[in-house]
């Protein structure tokens, strides 16, 4: 197992800056996709780094290059087997089940702590991650200027959560310090983490600085709270718990304009008109 993330692709190092996303599986190349064609679009001057696990191959990233991503090896995090074991799917889900949403059965939990081995991309002076199953609808580089550890709260049933991050989308300055240190706090006796990289996260940066929710708005909100849906003031676009490329999910129908324009991003076709996408609010 490498412990440094190890270059795969052809892109090199080109700027201070990167937008970085993590692929686990294939069902992940598809919404990396989507995201690195949504960021292209944008005419963003950072790269654009792919972390990938060896649970893909090369051909299932080729699509990935020729969008212009720097592919990167990142392993699985050296934890122990008792957290290995803490973290699994089933374990983890029945400790701490999901039941706002349904995660889809390529969900594997221990996979989402790897996205903290961007800490070790110290080629960069400042990344911003951002979960493969979102969208970026505008240019969101002045995030570079952000500190580090900035996120937006994990916001989609109601304002209550304001006081919970949410990993999807976060600014980071790589470090190779921080990273052991991370790996020494991750693997405490008896520690369980919730949600994963998420709960860690907002344990090991207590006083993390706030993001816009526009710039990670969750899916949910959609019907959920659809007074906060603005399409003019929304950045990122994050398709948690079910994903968009998912045949007939259950809630489908109700993010159905969602779904069409995540559709539209990955087959490379025009990207509708987003004032045409009516929410629920929209016929109050």
């Amino acid at each position: 197992m490498s412990d440094h993330p190890r270059q795969t692709g052809g892109q090199s190092a080109a700027n201070p800056f990167a937008y970085v996303t993590l692929v686990t599986n294939s069902d992940y190349v598809m919404g990396a996709e989507a995201l690195i064609r949504s960021i292209t679009m944008t005419e963003t001057s950072a790269d654009m780094v792919v972390l990938h696990t060896g649970a893909v191959t090369r051909a299932q990233l080729a699509g990935l290059e020729a969008l212009g991503a720097r592919l990167m090896r990142a392993d699985l995090l050296p934890t122990s087997d008792v957290f290995n074991e803490r973290h699994a799917r089933k374990s983890l889900h029945a400790g701490a089940p999901f039941t706002k949403g349904r995660k889809p059965a390529f969900h594997t939990p221990l996979d989402n702590f790897a996205k903290l081995r961007l800490w070790q991309l110290e080629e960069y002076e400042r990344c911003v991650f951002i979960d493969a199953d979102a969208l970026v609808l505008r240019n969101i580089d002045r995030l570079f200027s952000y500190p580090q550890f900035s996120a937006a709260s994990n916001v989609y049933e109601s304002l209550a959560d304001f006081h919970r991050l949410n990993s999807g989308v976060f600014v980071a300055q790589p470090s190779a310090g921080t990273f052991r240190d991370m790996l020494d706090r991750l693997d405490e006796p008896e520690k369980f983490w919730r949600r994963t990289d998420q709960t860690f996260l907002e344990s090991y940066f207590p006083q993390w600085h706030g993001l816009p929710v526009f710039d990670n708005m969750l899916q949910y909100v959609w019907f959920n709270l659809p007074e906060l849906w603005d399409w003019s003031s929304i950045n990122v676009l994050h398709y948690q718990y079910e994903k968009p490329w998912e045949q007939d999910h259950p809630k489908s129908k109700a993010l159905a304009p969602l779904i069409e324009l995540w559709q539209a991003y990955y087959n490379g076709k025009a990207i509708p008109d987003l004032s045409t996408l009516k929410n629920p609010a929209d016929s109050t």
